[in-house]
C-alpha cells in the first residue's frame, strides 16, 4: 500500500517537473480527459512528459525483474539483468550502424543513420548473443560455466566495439556514446507499446517460475530433490531475461544499476527472500526508482536533460555499496 502512494507521487512529480513546471491539479486534470489553463501544458503532457514517464516505469520493471532473476539463478549478488553479454551484443550491433556506417554505400547511409536501424541493430545483437548462451548452456550442467559464458561474451563483444571506435570520426564516436548512455524520451506510443507486450511477455515467464525461484536460493541440487525441473527453469529464465533486457536496450540503450540494486533494496526493506512477495516490491521500487532519476535528469529550471544511464549510476553505484557494507542483502 505503502509503495502504491509512493508510486502515484513519484508520477505525478514527473509529469509536474520540468523544464516547465506544470501545478498537480492541471496534471490530473489532463490526465483525466480535462482541459488544462494553457494549451501548451496539456501537449507537454500528454506528448513528451506522459510517453517518457511510462517509459520509465517499464524500464524500471523490465529490468528490476531481470535482476531478480539474475541473481537467484546464479545466487550471485552482483549478477545483473546483462551478466549474460545481452547488452554488449546490443552494443555491438549498434556499433556496427552507427560506427561502421562510413565504409557503406552513399545509398545506404541515410537508412543506417536512422533511429529503426539502430533499435532493430540492437534487437539482433541481443538475439544472436541469446542463441550463443542458449547453445552454450545446453552443455553445461552448472550455472557458474553459464555465468562466465556470459561474461566472456561480453568481453568479446566489447573488444569489437574498441576496435570499430579505434577506426570510426570523432561524430560517429559522438553518436555511439550518446545512445550508449540510455534514453527515454523519443519514444512514440507506437514503439511504448511493443515495449509494453515485451514487458508482459517477460512478466508472465518470470510468474512461471515464481515457485522454483525459491528452491534455487538453496541450490540446484535442492531444487531437484523438490521436484523441480532446474534445466527447465534456467531456460525459462534466460529467455525472460533476455526478452525483457534485449528490448529495454533496443528501445532506451544500456541503463545501469537499476537491475543490480532493486532487489537488494527489496529485500532489505521487506527482509524476505520469499519470491512472491520480493516480485511485487521489485516492479514498483523499480518504476519509482526510474521516475525518480528522470525527474532528476530533467533538471527543473534548466534548458538542457541529463543522460538518464548517468543518473542512475550516480544512485545506484552508492546503493549497492552501501548495501554491500551493511552486509544485510538476503540471498
Amino acid at each position: 500500500m505503502g509503495l502504491g502512494i509512493v508510486f502515484v507521487l513519484a508520477l505525478l512529480t514527473n509529469l509536474m517537473v520540468g523544464q516547465v513546471t506544470i501545478p498537480i491539479k492541471e496534471v490530473i486534470k489532463s490526465l483525466t480527459g480535462g482541459t488544462t489553463q494553457k494549451a501548451t501544458w496539456d501537449y507537454i503532457i500528454i506528448h513528451f512528459r506522459l510517453p517518457k514517464a511510462i517509459t520509465a516505469i517499464i524500464v524500471g520493471m523490465g529490468l528490476s525483474t531481470c535482476g531478480l532473476l539474475m541473481q537467484t539463478l546464479f545466487r550471485n549478488p552482483l549478477a545483473g539483468p546483462y551478466v549474460l553479454g545481452l547488452s554488449s551484443g546490443s552494443s555491438l550491433g549498434v556499433a556496427f550502424v552507427i560506427l561502421g556506417a562510413s565504409v557503406l554505400p552513399v545509398s545506404l547511409r541515410s537508412f543506417f543513420s536512422s533511429s529503426y536501424s539502430i533499435v532493430t541493430a540492437s534487437c539482433l545483437g541481443s538475439f544472436i548473443v541469446l542463441l550463443l548462451v542458449l547453445m552454450v548452456s545446453r552443455k553445461l550442467r552448472d550455472t557458474a560455466g553459464l555465468l562466465i559464458v556470459g561474461l566472456m561474451f561480453g568481453s568479446f563483444t566489447s573488444a569489437i566495439v574498441s576496435v570499430l571506435s579505434y577506426f570510426s570520426s570523432a561524430e560517429e564516436l559522438q553518436r555511439f556514446t550518446f545512445w550508449s548512455m540510455g534514453n527515454i524520451g523519443n519514444l512514440t506510443y507506437g514503439n511504448i507499446s511493443l515495449l509494453a507486450v515485451c514487458l508482459a511477455g517477460g512478466l508472465f515467464m518470470s510468474l512461471l517460475v515464481i515457485k522454483a525461484l525459491d528452491g534455487l536460493l538453496l541450490g540446484e541440487n535442492y531444487a531437484s530433490s523438490m521436484g523441480i525441473n532446474v534445466k527447465r527453469t534456467r531456460l525459462i529464465i534466460i529467455w525472460a531475461t533476455c526478452l525483457l533486457s534485449g528490448s529495454i536496450t533496443a528501445f532506451a540503450g544500456p541503463i545501469a544499476f537499476i537491475g543490480l540494486a532493486i532487489p537488494h533494496l527489496a529485500k532489505l526493506l521487506f527482509q524476505t527472500s520469499n519470491h512472491r512477495i520480493l516480485f511485487g516490491a521489485i516492479l514498483l521500487l523499480g518504476a519509482i526508482i526510474m521516475l525518480f532519476c528522470d525527474t532528476i535528469a530533467q533538471l527543473p529550471g534548466f534548458n538542457f536533460t541529463l543522460p538518464i544511464n548517468a543518473i542512475t549510476s550516480l544512485l545506484g553505484a552508492p546503493i549497492v555499496i552501501w548495501l554491500m557494507v551493511r552486509k544485510r542483502s538476503i540471498l
